[in-house]
């Protein structure tokens, strides 16, 4: 089950006795393979002693390779190979992704820090008095969907309610990322997400303000978003027709300020309140605690493997990488076990939240057609 994942994985980890050994199968994003690897030892050090001995696959590539359609029935036994996103076609398992022990080329702190900046941004602005605009900055050469979201843009002839900027992280670098401070981005009442090459490392951020988040419809899911419902949580956006779906969201929310600030509020609470770095941790524990229970053979120490421990990691890490390992340094164990696990949703229970998110996003697209025809009517 673990060698099989060998062929697309860019390292192997094992925890033996407490303590975390790595062999790098092929290169990677550096700061994606060296964060990861750090946020697992600082999960180590929060749980001493309590996860079991294991052995893993992870790929730090952004799309999910297992695909779900050659794995079926009872004996299937796919290969179990962890990263950062999956999809409903494939079966790899949604590990939390690197960023949240900090991003050093983009500047972006720790997840615990960048947390409280975020909320301290949210406050300089009411929702109400913020621009009534869906802003949206990111690179849009990764993928044709977002060259596409570009043409949404004001223009002369058309006004799609929409700030859309390109991000140039070569000139970010040079004026000291200027532009890339997530916690001044809460300046304007709607936040777009839209995927990349595959799921996005800015979706966090983009919940964490308290803006109205319009949700250009997802392929991929990481480990939370699934828990989430439109009109709750989120507004849904159509991806085939971003440019009318995106005037129409911000036309009603302007329309509806109450019901949209609500939504808005309650996203960001979702993930101040429902993902701190302590339950980040808990999700990681119980995911890894919950796979090695299925091993079924004892993990050895790989050949070409090094032992990882913080010294080894942070003492030779450049200046900025070392300030952000430093930044979310476990420094001492927690006194308190880890969350309870809740017990899986029943299949019943499973299909009725699936349904409520369809029957929600269905309502949405209702009112924006019907939004539409009354217009191109009035015309």
């Amino acid at each position: 089950m673990v060698e099989r994942a060998r062929e697309p994985a860019h390292f192997r980890l094992v925890i033996l006795d407490g303590k975390v050994y790595v062999e790098k199968i092929k290169e990677s994003m550096p700061t994606r393979e060296s964060f990861t690897m750090w946020g697992i030892l600082q999960l180590l050090r929060l749980y001493p002693g309590r996860l079991p001995d294991l052995e893993l696959m992870f790929d730090c590539d952004d799309r999910p390779v297992i695909p779900s359609k050659d794995y079926r029935g009872p004996n299937a036994g796919p290969p179990a190979l962890f990263r950062y996103c999956s999809d409903s076609q494939n079966l790899d398992i949604v590990f939390p992704d690197w960023t949240f022990w900090g991003w050093p080329e983009t500047n972006i702190r720790p997840w615990r820090n960048i947390l409280k900046d975020i909320e301290e941004g949210n406050k300089k602005i009411r929702w109400k008095d913020r621009e009534p605009y869906a802003y949206w900055r990111g690179n849009p050469h990764v993928a044709p969907w977002r060259g596409e979201l570009m043409t949404c843009n004001v223009t002369g002839k058309d006004d799609w309610n929409t700030g859309l900027f390109l991000q140039n992280w070569e000139e970010e670098a040079r004026t000291g990322f200027n532009h890339s401070n997530v916690a001044e981005q809460c300046t304007y009442r709607y936040k777009i997400y839209i995927e990349g090459y595959g799921w996005s490392v800015s979706e966090k951020y983009i919940f964490a303000c308290d803006s109205a988040v319009l949700l250009m419809t997802p392929r991929f899911h990481d480990f939370f978003i699934r828990g989430m419902l439109p009109q709750r949580h989120y507004w849904p956006v159509k991806d085939n027709d971003k440019c009318r779906s995106l005037k129409f969201a911000v036309e009603f929310g302007n329309n509806h300020t109450e019901k949209v600030e609500a939504m808005g509020a309650a996203g960001s609470r979702f993930i101040h309140e429902g993902m701190k770095m302590e339950y980040v941790y808990d999700y990681i524990f119980h995911l890894l605690n919950e796979y090695g229970k299925l091993l079924r053979f004892k993990p050895t120490i790989p050949p070409n493997a090094i032992e990882l421990c913080p010294e080894s990691m942070a003492c030779p890490a450049d200046q900025n990488w070392r300030r952000f390992m430093e930044e979310s340094f476990v420094t001492s164990p927690s006194h308190t076990i880890p969350c309870t696990l809740p017990p899986p949703y029943d299949l019943e229970a499973l299909k009725a939240f699936n349904d409520l998110k369809f029957k929600l996003t269905k309502e949405v697209e209702k009112w924006e057609t019907e939004y539409w025809e009354k217009l191109i009517k009035n015309e």
